[in-house]
Parts: C-alpha cells; structure tokens; sequence
C-alpha cells in the first residue's frame, strides 16, 4: 500500500543505548535528566527545568533552544511543558506541533481536550474508557473517583486514578537521573564549537575559578570532580579526577586536570558546551596557617595534595592506601583501595596485637601441641624445625557465618571453622603469629597454618 515505506527490524537494545547518550548529552540544558520509565517508553526522556529557565530567556525560549539542537542533530522531537512529568509526557505526545506547553497552574486546563490514553494508561484500560464515552480527559476530572472506579477491575481503577492524580499534580511522581545531579555544576557555553584541548584547556580555568567561589560561599570542598564536554555529534566526553581531601583552590583543581591529560577528552568534531561538576563534596573546615598552625596538619595537606597529582598522573589504581573493614578475620580485615577514598567501614573491630607481615595466602605447617588448646611446643615451617621457647594465646576467631564468602579473602572462602590464633617465638628469637584450623574432637582433624611474622 505505501510502496516507499522502508522498514528494518527492531533493536531495542540499541534504541536504549542511544537514548542513554542521548540523556547524557541533554545534561546540557539541566542536570536532572530521566529515561522515561512507562513501558515501551525507548523513544522520551524527562529534564527538570527547575531554576535553570532565566539562562535561556523563559522556558519557551528554553524549549525552543532545545528543539533547535535536537533538529541539529538529526532528531525530531517534540516536547510538552508543564507542571508535572504526567502533564509534560501527555504534550508532547498529543499536543499541538512540535512545542506545546501548559503555563503554571495550567495542567487541568490544558489537559482537557486531550485523549485519555495520554494518562499513560494501559490500551484495556484506554479502551473500556472509549466504551463508556469517557474520551477525553476533561470529561474523567468531572466523575466522581468512586464512580470512576467503578468501571474497572481493580488493578486498572488503580491505574486509571494514579495516572490522572500524578498528570494533574495530586500524587507525586518521582523520578531517578540518570546520573545524580550534582549541588555544585557551572556550565560555559560556546558560539562556535572548539575542537583542540588547548581552548578547553582555558575554558577549564575559568570554569574552577567558578566552581570555587561557590564552593568557598557555602563553606564546601571537592572530593571529586567531573569535567564534561558537549559534542556537536550529540555525544558526551568526560574527565575524572578525584581529591584525597576536600579542596576549593582553583589553582589545585585546574592542575588536577592538567595531570590528567585534556589529551583525553575525545572532541570529535568539537564540543559546543562544557560543564564542571563536583559529585562529592564535604565541609572544610578553617585551618590554622601562621605563627601557630599545626605543623603535621600542613604536611598531611601538602601530603594530599601531592597523592592527588599522582593518581591523576598515574591513574586512581596506581596510588593506593590501605583501608580499615568491619571485619574480624584477618585478611578481610584490611583492603587496599584508592588514596583518600572513604572505605566502606570506618573502624575495625577491637583486636589483639598482628604482625606487620601477612602471608597471601597463609602458609601449611606441622606442630606438636598439648591437647585441647596447648600452644604449639615445636613446629615445622618449610622444612625447617623449630623450637617454641615463649607462647601466648589461643585467640579465637569464629568464622562469621552470617557473611557469604568475601572475594578478598586470602583462602578460596571465610573459614567454615573456627581458628584459635596464637603468638610464638623459637629459639633464635623469631616470632610468629600462627593458628590452628578446627577443633580436636570435631569431624575432621584441625591442621596448622602460619600467617605472620612480627618484627
């Protein structure tokens, strides 16, 4: 029938891909960018214009501004404004022309002509409407809730009603970025695209300068800081770099980037918009710096400071510090993670005394020991006999078994026994941190392990 109709298979997984990038690209105009989440919704996003209207002259102009770059890129659109994302979704979907928008207050009015499967509402639900009249929105804002309800089973009443509640602004809607937003973001726009890291490089400065005021204003420093460039081709380019300790020097932030590499930053055929970002900051507190500062306090900052030129530099992998874990098995204990990142646990459980040297994994060994819980007399370590002349102990550590397997542990899994530990020392003045797996009397025969020396 429609002979240059051209078709293709359906790819929902690149369609998805592509809108992903798309939202990111969106970040543009504000930071608060969502997927639309109804079902088969591939094709919408959903932006928080919040606060960020004035820039562009109104949310007309806005609106208008967004279409013009979307239209640059080869996309048709067409957006819908309003109040609430229910009344937004229903305009731009069966609104008039590629622009439709309802003024403040103005959802019910606007709403009112439109068809009812604009509430986003299933097609049974869309369609039973149609049977009873009930064409138009306006005409389900007039029936009573009750008798509304009554036309349904009752998972479709609930759906007709939550839909019309949350497009008319009397249930909320809430909705997740697709990155979260962050507090502190100052974005620079450009007339022309550029395309050599050099300008972005200039650009950058002036952009930190920025973000430091407002980072100063609110008593705030940067623990993370993302750089993103605006791609005339509707992609997005970023650079990370994260702070061992909060910072709002301008000068420290923009050199941050310079040991990254604005090299990086993939520019394509030029980006039209940059933002700096700071995901995560933390209060920063005054410092003493004169006649009676705190001497070990500028060192640890002087410290920070040169970590954070090196994992720029080298990569967060290559500057690594050991971690505190809420754990009291040994080698769980301890995890290695990026210098200055917060770990996951604060504080370790309270210990006895551990040796600086842990063996990965823990070495077999045999010993001749009292029985129940005697502490080893003599003991074989590669092959080499020793005697014991002092010993402490046992320590038990019960294996925690309310924990699966942790992929950091030594072993291939926690201990599913429980392990008495204890510190010894041989003839030579050696001293060793070993246990003994099990207990005598169980399934199974308890076997040895050393798993440290002390100095």
């Amino acid at each position: 029938m429609v002979p240059e109709l051209v078709s293709a298979p359906a790819e929902p997984e690149r369609a998805a891909r592509a809108l992903r990038r798309l939202a990111g690209w969106m970040e543009r105009f504000s930071p608060f960018v969502t997927l639309d989440p109804s079902p088969g919704g591939l094709e919408g996003l959903f932006l928080d214009l919040t606060g960020g209207q004035h820039l562009f002259g109104g949310e007309e102009a806005m609106a208008r501004a967004m279409l013009k770059a979307l239209e640059g890129l080869g996309v048709s659109a067409h957006l819908g404004v309003a109040d609430t994302p229910g009344a937004a979704w229903a305009l731009a979907r069966y609104g008039q022309g590629p622009l439709a928008s309802a003024p403040e207050g103005g959802a019910r009015a606007a709403l009112e002509d439109l068809p009812v499967a604009a509430l986003r509402i299933t097609p049974t639900a869309a369609h039973l409407l149609n049977r009873f009249g009930l064409r138009r929105i306006g005409l389900l804002t007039g029936l009573p809730r009750a008798a509304l309800a009554r036309r349904f089973r009752d998972a479709e009443a609930l759906s007709v009603l939550q839909r019309l509640d949350q497009a008319l602004g009397v249930l909320a809607e809430p909705l997740t970025p697709v990155t979260a937003p962050a507090v502190y973001r100052v974005t620079s726009v450009f007339f022309e695209p550029i395309t050599h890291p050099e300008a972005v490089a200039a650009e950058t400065e002036t952009l930190c300068a920025q973000l430091a005021a407002a980072l100063e204003k609110d008593g705030m420093g940067a623990r993370r800081l993302r750089l993103t460039g605006f791609r005339v081709d509707g992609r997005t380019t970023t650079l990370e770099v994260r702070l061992a300790s909060g910072s709002r020097r301008a000068a420290h932030l923009m050199r941050l980037f310079k040991d990254k590499g604005f090299e990086h930053l993939d520019l394509g055929f030029g980006i039209d918009a940059l933002a700096l970002s700071a995901p995560v900051a933390e209060p920063l507190h005054a410092r003493q710096t004169g006649a009676f500062g705190d001497a070990q306090q500028a060192q640890a900052a002087a410290q920070d400071a040169l970590m954070d030129r090196l994992s720029a530099r080298l990569g967060e992998k290559a500057v690594l510090s050991p971690n505190l874990r809420e754990s009291w098995i040994p080698e769980v204990g301890e995890t290695l993670g990026p210098y200055g990142l917060r770990p996951e646990y604060m504080t370790a459980s309270p210990v006895g005394e551990r040796p600086i040297l842990l063996f990965d994994p823990p070495e077999p060994m045999q010993a001749v020991a009292e029985l129940p819980d005697g502490a080893p007399a003599q003991f074989v370590w590669r092959k080499v006999s020793r005697r014991v002349t002092r010993a402490s102990g046992p320590e038990r550590l019960a294996p925690e078994w309310w924990k699966d397997a942790h992929p950091d542990a030594l072993t291939t899994r926690l201990p599913d026994r429980s392990r008495d530990y204890y510190r010894i020392e041989d003839e030579q003045g050696g001293r060793y941190w070993v246990f003994r797996k099990g207990l005598y009397g169980g399934p199974s025969l308890p076997d040895w392990w050393m798993h440290g020396l002390f100095p």
